[in-house]
């Protein structure tokens, strides 16, 4: 049989396990829709460096704008400034996103964050892209300023505590190896009770930052999750990150791995799930919610874990319609049995959905 007659087979038998557990009353079509996550529920929203498409990336303002959009976890940049403060910023340089040429010199011939103290960066003014239509309650006059990582975190922190939610962040250590910085930026998650995988993960390209977070979260005694970024890469004989380092290899001392959505397959997705690994795709920047449906449509599919976007609130709207279209779906699909007629193919139906449904131990 070919492969695409393999699939056809398994959602047809998918659909009808559902299906006839639903007839005997065993589930509801509120609980019918099953994703090929790794852990079977809907994947989780991640909103890139904030709610980024509408307000200025990495500041107060896009952190709670994401949060209002109900985002589970605001991405993050973190880099340490010259006199040793983490700051939430994406670039090397403060070029882009400030008017530091405006009041300041280049310094070794740049912009850079680490050449810059925390005073001169915070006299500096964002470039905003201001969403009129949003009060920032919590951020207030900050909303526009470089803030520093304590201060971000202590926003999420105060947004939860007001609106009785339990949001998280997913940092990135945006520099090279360093483990001064890697060691300050874990025991400020820990400080400020991001310290377990329900409130913080921690991701970087550095294959060096990646596994000196690892043995940190075990020296701190936390628990946050650990992602390697990256692109997903063959190398004739196994899946790898940016073809240098195994799946299996990294599954050893991460749970996730980040990946340049252009480069995912199925393929790396079972792959990786099948090690335990989740797996996030980046960066998502739909238009419009059709284009955002569009463009995840085969990432859903393929049971894609994580989406990271700067559109939290049209990747979310889209997941949403995938979970609607996906239960009218199987209502649709349902025979009219009789539910005596029914409960004898009870058991042989659900134990095609164990059999298909993919929840894996992490």
């Amino acid at each position: 049989m070919t492969q695409i007659g393999n699939e056809l087979m398994q959602k047809s038998m998918l659909l009808g396990s559902v299906a006839l557990a639903m007839m005997a009353g065993a589930i509801s079509t509120a609980d019918a829709a099953v994703f090929n996550t790794l852990t079977g529920e809907a994947p989780i929203v991640i909103a890139h460096r904030g709610a980024s498409a509408y307000v200025s990336e990495n500041t107060l303002a896009s952190t709670e704008l994401a949060l209002d959009m109900a985002a589970p976890y605001v991405e993050n940049d973190v880099q340490m400034t010259r006199d040793g403060v983490l700051v939430v910023m994406h670039d090397g340089s403060l070029e882009r996103t400030t008017n530091i040429e405006n009041h300041f010199e280049r310094r070794n011939g740049s912009y850079n964050v680490a050449d810059f103290t925390l005073a001169e960066i915070k006299s500096l003014t964002v470039d905003t892209k201001i969403n009129t239509d949003h009060d920032f309650l919590i951020s207030g006059a900050r909303a526009y300023e470089v803030p520093t990582f304590s201060e971000q975190l202590d926003l999420i922190n105060a947004y939860n505590a007001e609106k009785g939610t339990n949001y998280g962040i997913l940092v990135e250590g945006k520099y090279g190896f360093n483990a001064a910085t890697n060691r300050a930026v874990m025991e400020t998650l820990k400080e400020k009770g991001f310290d377990t995988a329900d409130k913080a993960l921690i991701q970087s390209f550095d294959f060096g930052n990646v596994f000196d977070y690892a043995l940190l979260k075990d020296d701190l005694e936390m628990d946050t999750g650990i992602a390697q970024l990256g692109s997903a890469t063959w190398n004739g004989y196994a899946w790898t990150v940016n073809n240098l380092i195994s799946l299996q290899n990294v599954a050893q001392y991460t749970d996730t791995v980040a990946i340049s959505y252009g480069s995912l397959s199925k393929a790396f997705i079972d792959a990786a799930h099948d090690l335990g690994l989740s797996v996030y795709g980046w960066t998502f920047r739909p238009s419009d919610l059709g284009a955002a449906e569009s463009m995840m449509a085969s990432y859903l599919t393929w049971g894609l874990d994580g989406f990271i976007t700067d559109n939290p609130d049209l990747v979310d709207a889209a997941i949403g319609a995938a979970n609607r279209f996906s239960t009218m779906a199987l209502q649709d699909a349902m025979p009219s049995v009789p539910v005596p007629a029914g409960l004898p193919l009870l058991c042989t139906g659900l134990a095609g959905l164990a059999l298909l449904r993919r929840r894996r131990a992490a």
